[in-house]
């Protein structure tokens, strides 16, 4: 059996994939034969939220024994928690909000990073500071696609991954926007599925993801 080829590590999270998948692990066995499921259906990057005590040693166990895929640390809400992702092996964080402190935490670590803002107070100045990938959230209580689409123009240097409230019925349209080259969400990863360990059908799931972008229809 051939050996999995790693992936490079990314410049920027928005370019791998039009779906980030965001997971939350309360076992972390389950953490390897999910990354190879979302890998197998076209989605090599995942976002393993530090919400539970087995995200790290999830994130450990993707790290070492799933080379192709892309892992990271979501919720990262201080800068102990961006360096425990670091030693877990993360390739990638992303956090819902940001404070000066933690900024300057995400960028010492070398990692590619999305700090969250739902204002435009809070874009310009992380652009000032600049940082241009950043993740919306929460994307639909925030305003959705009406309010991203909004940005475009005065804002053209921000580029956004919106999450939170995103579906398969809603990504195409944030998608079609200029200034969003990827989503985040967790559709694909249904509890019941994830807790019956239907690996098959998350890789089903995760390959009409991989396929949604510009041009994209909703699910009938």
């Amino acid at each position: 059996m051939t050996a999995a080829t790693p992936v490079p590590a990314p410049a920027s999270v928005l370019g791998l994939a039009p779906v980030l998948p965001v997971a939350v692990l309360s076992d972390a066995s389950d953490a390897v034969p999910l990354a190879r499921a979302l890998v197998a259906g076209g989605l090599p990057a995942i976002e393993v939220t530090l919400r539970t005590e087995a995200a790290l040693d999830a994130i450990r166990a993707v790290a070492a024994e799933v080379p192709e895929a892309v892992v990271g640390a979501g919720t990262v809400l201080s800068p102990a928690g961006a360096e425990a992702a670091v030693r877990a092996g993360a390739r990638f964080l992303v956090s819902p909000g940001w404070t000066d402190p933690l900024l300057e935490a995400l960028r010492g670590t070398g990692l590619p990073f999305l700090p969250g803002v739902s204002t435009v107070s809070e874009v310009m100045a992380l652009l000032e500071r600049g940082v241009s990938d950043m993740k919306f959230f929460p994307a639909q209580a925030a305003g959705g696609t009406p309010y991203l689409r909004s940005l475009a123009s005065p804002l053209p240097g921000a580029r956004f991954c919106p999450t939170g409230g995103i579906g398969p019925g809603t990504a195409p349209s944030y998608l079609a926007l200029p200034n969003v080259p990827c989503v985040g969400g967790s559709w694909m990863l249904p509890p019941a599925t994830l807790a019956r360990h239907d690996w098959p059908r998350i890789t089903q799931l995760a390959t009409r993801a991989a396929r949604l972008g510009p041009g994209a229809t909703a699910p009938a």
